[in-house]
C-alpha cells in the first residue's frame, strides 16, 4: 500500500496506526482536522522541505502607495528582500571595470591549490556594501497582517513601478501530494491524535472494551506527550535548516 497522498488518508493512515478498525479511536473528525492543522502549522514553519523559495513580482498601484506597504498572499511565509530591477551599482555592475570583475581576473591564477577564506571574505564583504549603499529599499514583513512594509521614497514612487521580492511559501498538498507521506509529519501528527485520543478518555476511568480490554486515557496520554516531545527535538535538530552566519 503506498502512502498518505492527501488529508484524508493521513487521517486514515494515523488512525490505523493507533489501532483502528480493530480499536475504536474516541476522536472525532473535527477533532482530527484541528491535530492535523497543528501538526501542519509547526511542519511549515520549521521543517526545511515544506516550503519552497519563490521570486515574486508585483507591478505598484495607486492604492499600494497610498497605503504604502504592499500585501503579499497568505501562503507567503517570509519576505527576505526585495530586488531591484536594475542594478546600479559598482560594486556588482559587469562592467570590466568593476571591483568584482578585477577582484575576480586577479585571483583567478592565484588561487589554484591554495585556501578561497581570504577571496570569500572579500566578496561577502563587497556584497554588504553593495547592500548598504545600493538602491535596494529596506523592508518589514509580518505573515499574519499579509503586509509587506517598504521603507523608501514613497513621494518618488510611481504606480506601475515593478518590485521583484524574494519569497518563502507553503508548499501546496494539493499539488505536492508527498507530503502527506513526510515521515515526521506522519509520526508527530499520529501522536497528536494519540494525544486527543488520551484527553477524552482521561474524562472517563478505565474505558471497557469488548473481550474484557482497558483503555487508560491516562497512559495514553502521557506517552503521547513524551513522543511529541521526542518529535520536536528531532525537528530542530534533524529537519530544520541551520541559520547562515553573517560576516562583515
Amino acid at each position: 500500500m503506498s502512502g498518505p497522498n492527501s488529508r484524508a488518508s493521513l487521517i486514515l493512515y494515523a488512525k490505523r496506526r493507533l489501532g483502528y478498525p480493530v480499536i475504536q479511536i474516541n476522536v472525532s473528525p473535527e477533532q482530527c482536522e484541528d491535530r492535523l492543522d497543528d501538526a501542519l502549522e509547526l511542519y511549515r514553519d520549521y521543517h526545511e522541505d515544506a516550503t519552497e523559495r519563490i521570486f515574486l513580482k508585483h507591478t505598484l498601484t495607486s492604492e499600494d502607495i497610498t497605503n504604502q506597504y504592499i500585501t503579499i498572499a497568505d501562503d507567503i511565509i517570509a519576505v527576505s528582500r526585495v530586488l531591484p530591477l536594475a542594478q546600479t551599482s559598482a560594486y556588482s555592475s559587469s562592467t570590466l571595470f568593476n571591483i568584482t570583475y578585477q577582484l575576480k581576473l586577479d585571483e583567478v591564477f592565484n588561487v589554484s591549490g591554495q585556501s578561497l577564506v581570504g577571496y570569500a571574505l572579500t566578496m561577502q564583504h563587497l556584497a554588504l556594501l553593495d547592500r548598504m549603499f545600493s538602491k535596494e529599499p529596506l523592508i518589514e514583513f509580518n505573515r499574519h497582517q499579509g503586509r509587506v512594509y517598504l521603507y523608501t521614497e514613497w513621494d518618488s514612487v510611481i504606480p506601475g513601478t515593478v518590485f521583484i521580492f524574494e519569497c518563502f511559501r507553503y508548499l501546496d498538498g494539493d499539488v505536492y501530494t508527498k507530503i502527506w507521506n513526510d515521515i515526521w509529519l506522519k509520526s508527530y501528527f499520529t501522536q497528536l491524535l494519540k494525544q486527543q485520543w488520551g484527553e477524552n478518555l482521561s474524562k472517563y476511568s478505565d474505558v471497557k472494551l469488548p473481550g474484557g480490554t482497558t483503555l487508560n486515557g491516562e497512559r495514553l496520554l502521557q506517552e503521547a506527550k513524551e513522543e511529541i516531545t521526542k518529535l520536536e527535538e528531532d525537528l530542530d535538530l534533524k529537519y530544520t535548516e541551520p541559520m547562515m552566519p553573517q560576516v562583515g
